[in-house]
């Protein structure tokens, strides 16, 4: 079985924002296209990534003393350039899928952009591999043997 490339199992087209895209849009893209992470692009270039608990951080905690009005327009005037991280890892659409899990595993990281020629086309996470395996699209070396009381037990050799 051909293995995947990035490009098999990516998402795509990507859902990005600017450097000026506000928070509460931040929040409302993320919340209406059920993504965690947006790239942040400025004229086409990647230069940041916001995930879902970026955006989280950004709020303060439920003990503040201000009222929702002044944290409304507090929250209102905060950047994407503000709550972004600019050390953005990213994979080229052609590698293997195993690169990708690879990648994400070794920075502890649930996805990241994937470009090609140096312009952002899509996004890989954990769940885009998932769908991979499940869908048979990537071959494991699984050993499956039966157990007491018929229970199987499924095992994969360390890479």
């Amino acid at each position: 079985m051909n293995q995947p490339s990035v490009r098999d199992v990516m998402s795509s087209p990507v859902v990005s924002v600017t450097r000026q895209t506000r928070l509460p849009m931040i929040k409302h893209l993320l919340r209406e296209k059920n993504i965690r992470r947006l790239p942040v692009l400025d004229n086409g270039h990647l230069v940041g990534i916001i995930s879902l608990g970026d955006v989280r951080n950004a709020f303060p905690s439920d003990a503040t003393t201000l009222s929702i009005f002044e944290l409304s327009y507090l929250l209102d005037k905060v950047t994407a350039e503000e709550i972004m991280r600019s050390d953005v890892l990213t994979i080229e659409a052609d590698a293997p899928l195993v690169a990708a899990a690879s990648v994400m595993l070794e920075h502890k990281v649930s996805g990241v952009p994937v470009v090609q020629h140096g312009e952002v086309v899509g996004m890989i996470t954990e769940s885009d591999i998932f769908r991979a395996v499940v869908a048979g699209q990537v071959s494991l070396p699984l050993t499956a043997t039966r157990c007491t009381a018929g229970q199987l037990r499924i095992t994969a050799p360390i890479v």
